[in-house]
């Protein structure tokens, strides 16, 4: 399964990349917005600092304007990755853009229905919300189990990439469900490699060592 860090903050992707385990990037307007420099600065620096993909989210809402969005936003860098909504716009502007070779993310995905609709549509990625799906006391691994059901069924090229993470038990079960990508804040990313026994055991080991000099 690949990694992707949810951010646009450069220090954040340098240190994550630093470790080598860096698959890709997530980006949204909430995101951008909390950065100073403009959105187009910071896609372009992030796609430099990333070899995988850069999801970069438009803001139209409507099919022409979503078009001329996304065409820019793909002559930025080869890795950049358009993010369209899942509405019927988004969805007609998907079916556009990857028929002109250009990569799509379909995000706010809340159902296996309109995955397999992103799917239809020609998008690279699709986009469930898994964890604002549990905020409403649904269960957003439900959702993955659904859609990954649906893509192997019908042989679908589009990857599942697994969106509003809130802790390191989601990536686990994105993981044994067999979804594609995980994309998570920093704070999650860098619990994945924590356990307090793992610290202990690293404790005692150093004690144990000091005693016997």
């Amino acid at each position: 399964m690949k990694l992707f860090l949810d951010t646009a903050n450069l220090d954040e992707i340098t240190r994550v990349a630093e470790w080598g385990l860096l698959d890709g990037v997530t980006t949204n307007p909430s995101l951008i917005s909390k950065e100073g420099g403009s959105f187009e600065t910071i896609i372009r620096k992030i796609c430099e600092m990333v070899p995988g993909a850069v999801s970069a989210e438009v803001l139209a809402p409507d099919y022409e304007g979503m078009l001329n969005e996304g065409r820019v936003y793909a002559g930025w860098a080869p890795n950049v990755y358009v993010k369209l909504p899942m509405t019927l716009e988004g969805l007609r502007a998907c079916r556009t853009l990857s028929d002109e070779g250009i990569s799509v993310n379909i995000t706010l995905v809340f159902s296996a229905n309109q995955a397999l609709l992103a799917a239809k549509a020609g998008a690279a990625f699709v986009s469930p919300f898994i964890g604002r799906l549990d905020d409403c006391g649904e269960d957003g691994m439900k959702l993955i189990e659904e859609i990954m059901q649906i893509y192997d069924a019908y042989g679908f090229d589009t990857e599942v990439l697994v969106a509003s993470v809130r802790h390191p038990r989601h990536v686990t079960d994105a993981a044994k469900l067999g979804a594609d990508i995980c994309t998570m804040p920093f704070s999650v990313f860098e619990k994945l490699a924590k356990h307090p026994l793992t610290d202990i055991g690293l404790q005692k080991f150093m004690e144990d060592w000091s005693k016997s000099r």
